[in-house]
């Protein structure tokens, strides 16, 4: 089974100092059609005004998963984190037991762009912790990147969820394919650019949500930027 959830269909939420497209229901928004997917959410793509962001908020019992697009994001947090991240880099943070965090855009010129992700964990309660790793170009140029991980492997960030989360940068009519175990599912989110995914035309912000397939076929990409996601069912 092949699902696509449309850009413009997504939920929308416009502040003045943020503009959010919401992939699935997030705050205000509900759709009873796009409550999650597996372990899978929230993805919410924000782009931020110079200078703004989000004030110190909570969370608990979630993976939260922070991927530039564009700019420069800084965090801060309760457990003594701050950073700034900018394209390339993967900020991941276990909420667990309970965690207080704000995310601003680090500019006070440029906006910030930038996809945030939540997977509900599969153990709760655990200790708060944040983790972030680079991922250049060149190591997600015409292949599949694992960036995000139960276990952490091939230098990925460690989530706590059985699911594994790649990227990729495609450009051309060269085919990358990934198999699917029996027991899971796929879902393909496009970053920027257009691509096909199992032979299904996808443009920037548009996602596909797999199901009952062995096999995910990307191809046929123009300028195209993709988060694929092998989740459990």
């Amino acid at each position: 089974m092949l699902e696509i959830r449309k850009s413009e269909e997504r939920g929308v939420a416009e502040h003045g100092w943020l503009s959010s497209r919401h992939s699935f229901s997030f705050g205000h928004y509900h759709d009873p059609r796009h409550t999650g997917f597996g372990p899978l959410l929230v993805i919410n793509e924000d782009r931020v005004q110079p200078g703004r962001g989000f004030g110190e908020h909570g969370h608990r019992d979630m993976e939260i998963l922070s991927y530039v697009l564009d700019g420069a994001l800084e965090h801060k947090d309760s457990i003594g984190t701050g950073s700034v991240i900018r394209y390339g880099d993967v900020q991941r943070m276990s909420a667990g037991s309970g965690v207080v965090h704000s995310e601003f855009n680090h500019s006070h010129s440029e906006p910030v762009h930038f996809l945030q992700i939540w997977i509900e964990p599969n153990v709760q309660g655990i200790d708060p912790s944040y983790e972030e790793k680079h991922f250049d170009p060149a190591s997600k140029d015409g292949q599949l990147r694992l960036i995000a991980s139960a276990d952490g492997r091939d230098g990925s960030v460690l989530i706590h969820q059985d699911a594994a989360l790649y990227a990729a940068i495609m450009n051309g009519d060269a085919d990358i394919q990934h198999q699917l175990a029996s027991d899971r599912c796929g879902y393909v989110h496009v970053a920027r650019g257009s691509l096909t995914v199992n032979g299904v035309v996808l443009k920037a912000g548009d996602a596909l949500k797999i199901l009952n397939e062995d096999l995910i076929t990307l191809g046929a990409a123009t300028d195209a930027e993709i988060l694929l996601f092998d989740l459990p069912l």
